[in-house]
């Protein structure tokens, strides 16, 4: 347990914050990315064991195309090596829009879709599990 590297991805410094005092308090290490554009060159750069990502940065699904791209099926795409990263959505994408997601393999290849905001425990008990997987 512990240890583990997480890449949070999130336009919102301060959620970003929060997260690594509560991760890192925790013992893991924690990367964060600004932009899904970012989030892509820092997966390739750390390798993370978990991936916390939003959905709402520089567009309305950036995230969306994040998940998309690590996720491609094709073989011989750039991200295939991160395949099997889990990713978290936390996103406050459902209070703020009249869209309505949840993980789908197809349209929404992730492990968890998770409302902001959300408390520490509630975070690190979704980090634990899915680190599990």
């Amino acid at each position: 347990m512990a240890n583990e590297k997480i890449l949070v991805i999130d336009d919102d410094p301060d959620l970003i914050e929060l997260t690594r005092l509560t991760l890192e308090a925790k013992g893991y290490q924690v990367f964060s990315a600004a932009s899904g554009t970012e989030g892509l060159k820092k997966v390739k750069e750390i390798n993370p064991d978990l991936i916390i990502l939003d959905v709402m940065m520089k567009h309305v699904t950036e995230g969306f195309q994040v998940a998309l791209a690590l996720r491609n099926p094709d073989p011989k795409s750039e991200y295939a090596p991160y395949r099997k990263i889990p990713i978290m959505i936390l996103t406050a994408i459902h209070s703020k829009t009249p869209l309505r997601f949840t993980p789908d393999e197809e349209y929404l290849p992730v492990d968890d879709f998770v409302e902001k905001p959300l408390k520490a425990s509630a975070l690190l008990q979704k980090v634990e599990k899915l680190l599990e997987k």
